[in-house]
């Protein structure tokens, strides 16, 4: 039996309506997974008509690990370093998330020692600040503006230079864990915090007289990415997203944890929801981040780095010399980790990209049943078509930038 004959082109054309042959010109662009503004492997499929985006949908899982499933197989100890991964910008706020949820299964949050929450702010702040800092050279690199991206990471290099200080380690730190702290601060941590806190408002400044009166930053950034307030609440983002569009969200004011109520810090909004106004709102946490810090080290209460648990935290290393109770709860915690008894909680914190949310179900036993992590960048990416649908191609990267996604808090 013949094959049926196919219409030639030139026949489909003077088949078709006006409207379909506009259809037949756009074109289908792939930005990402491998495109550097993407800040990562996001793949974002773009119909294009010339240089107008018709539709853009993202295309995610290409980081994607199993973090929250391996979760299962680890230690309650153990999981610390998995949150590290997550959002690998804001590893202690990781950390800290999923320490308060298990701290709530414990029925220990009146145990910790204040040292150990104050301790705990200040490291979120520099976390806060460090990923600040990383978003606004990226996201002014993207633009054009090449000269921020080397003062914001002169600054993070000197944060990445405190945080090995203190954990041994430049990224992943996993310093923050249920029960208090991985080791006691170093000698010496306050006077190097206090030098980097005490000359960073000036780097601000700098930052700003760079861009804030640039006409090229300012003509690629003001009415650009507009996202109506009701879609960003549908879509669920949060943190800056949000606070630039109006909306005084904070869950550090909000729902305070580990003594953020004892803080005087403002939560910085805006109203023209654009990507201007991301700019300025992060602008603004960083001199916020700086005041939490200095409050922090002012007032710095003493006493011990882990809480009293002995089920739970390692005990001191002196009395595993003269105690045997001691001697037996180090080894019981090393080789088979602490159980946690049965039941669910969920913590929710502030990370530099929005509301960080972990749910952790324990069955009794000495690892998690499920981790569930509820991440802002995945919430923030979803009104991605809305912002860029119907703008120039252009305005994509500006528009995609000043959302600060990091892909591993998507995919996880």
């Amino acid at each position: 039996m013949s094959e049926p004959e196919l219409p030639s082109p030139a026949a489909t054309l003077e088949a078709e309506s006006p409207n379909q042959q506009t259809e037949r010109r756009r074109m289908i662009l792939n930005m990402g997974p491998q495109h550097p503004s993407t800040h990562g492997v996001l793949r974002v499929v773009l119909e294009l008509d010339g240089e107008t985006v018709v539709s853009a949908r993202p295309d995610i899982g290409f980081l994607h690990t199993g973090i929250e499933k391996e979760c299962e197989e680890k230690t309650w100890q153990q999981v610390v370093t998995l949150t590290d991964r997550v959002d690998y910008l804001a590893n202690l706020s990781n950390n800290l998330c999923y320490a308060l949820a298990v701290e709530k299964l414990l029925n220990a949050e009146d145990a910790i020692p204040q040292a150990v929450k104050w301790m705990r702010v200040l490291l979120c702040e520099l976390t806060r600040i460090n990923s600040h800092c990383v978003w606004l050279g990226t996201h002014a690199l993207d633009i054009g503006a090449m000269t921020v991206f080397f003062y914001c990471f002169r600054e993070r290099e000197d944060l990445l230079r405190i945080f090995e200080m203190f954990s041994g380690q430049r990224l992943m730190t996993s310093y923050i864990r249920p029960g208090g702290l991985a080791l006691e601060p170093p000698r010496g941590w306050d006077k190097a915090v206090r030098r980097f806190i005490d000359a960073f408002s000036d780097k601000v400044d700098e930052y700003e007289d760079l861009l804030d009166k640039n006409p090229i930053w300012l003509r690629r950034t003001q009415g650009v990415g507009y996202v109506p307030l009701e879609e960003l609440l549908d879509w669920g983002a949060t943190g800056p997203m949000i606070r630039a569009a109006g909306i005084p969200w904070d869950i550090r004011k909000d729902e305070p944890y580990s003594d953020y109520d004892k803080f005087d810090f403002a939560v910085p909004t805006r109203t023209e929801n654009d990507v201007w106004a991301r700019y300025r709102i992060r602008m603004e946490e960083f001199r916020q981040s700086a005041k939490i810090v200095k409050q922090a080290l002012d007032g710095m209460p003493g006493g011990p780095w882990q809480a009293d648990l002995p089920r739970v935290t390692l005990p001191d290393r002196e009395k595993m010399k003269t105690q045997m109770e001691a001697l037996i709860y180090h080894f019981k915690i090393v080789t088979e980790g602490m159980r946690v008894p049965a039941g669910e909680a969920y913590q929710c914190i502030e990370s530099p990209r929005g509301e960080i949310g972990y749910y952790v179900v324990s069955n009794g036993g000495n690892k998690p049943h499920r981790v569930f992590m509820r991440t802002p960048s995945f919430g923030n990416l979803q009104s991605l078509p809305v912002m860029i649908e119907g703008k120039l191609i252009a305005d994509t990267i500006a528009a995609m930038g000043s959302m600060d996604f990091v892909l591993g808090d998507v995919d996880r």
